[in-house]
């Protein structure tokens, strides 16, 4: 969900971890809107409004948060980010979604170990299964060791993934994607 680079077609990298008998019935992404650099909060905006074009697709919003640093080393004084409230979101998400018998298997992308509790707990339920898919070069034997199953996605799968050069609004708009995402 929010941990893979920016470049990816979520949809179809969703609909492409899928065994042949499943089917694809939403896809949820979660994120925090950039607050800098500029270069980087434009690429951003692109990238979510290509997202918007998508079916049955939804984004949620975290909090971007640029806290003050010292290097302890050097005393430079930097900004460093972090997204807040992904993590509660995407286990509230998850949790709701199992109880109101929105998914039979939940693919969750991700290799963040904070989200052992709601798989343990999705676990728990009949008839609910949960498979972490790991992005490239990110694991967690935690998190994958809770869940029923997990896969680790590869390179040649996001290939297959990415949006193509234009996107097309419902309103005619065309996204064209930047030379770099990320």
């Amino acid at each position: 969900m929010g941990a893979l680079p920016l470049a990816k077609y979520l949809r179809a990298l969703s609909q492409n971890l899928l065994k042949p008998h499943q089917t694809l019935a939403y896809t949820k992404y979660f994120t925090a809107r950039v607050k800098s650099p500029q270069e980087k909060m434009q690429r951003q905006a692109i990238y979510l409004d290509a997202l918007q074009t998508l079916d049955d697709f939804s984004i949620t919003y975290g909090k971007y948060q640029l806290t003050p640093q010292t290097c302890r080393r050097c005393g430079h004084s930097y900004q460093a980010a972090s997204e807040k409230m992904t993590d509660v979101n995407i286990a509230v998400e998850l949790l709701q979604d199992a109880f109101q018998d929105v998914f039979d298997t939940a693919i969750l992308i991700s290799a963040d170990s904070d989200l052992v509790g709601p798989v343990q707990a999705i676990k728990r339920l009949p008839k609910k299964r949960i498979v972490i898919a790991c992005p490239p070069n990110r694991f967690s034997q935690h998190l994958c060791g809770t869940a029923h199953s997990h896969i680790q996605i590869g390179r040649g799968v996001i290939a297959k993934s990415l949006f193509t050069e234009e996107v097309r609004t419902s309103s005619g708009f065309v996204i064209r994607r930047p030379a770099s995402w990320g």
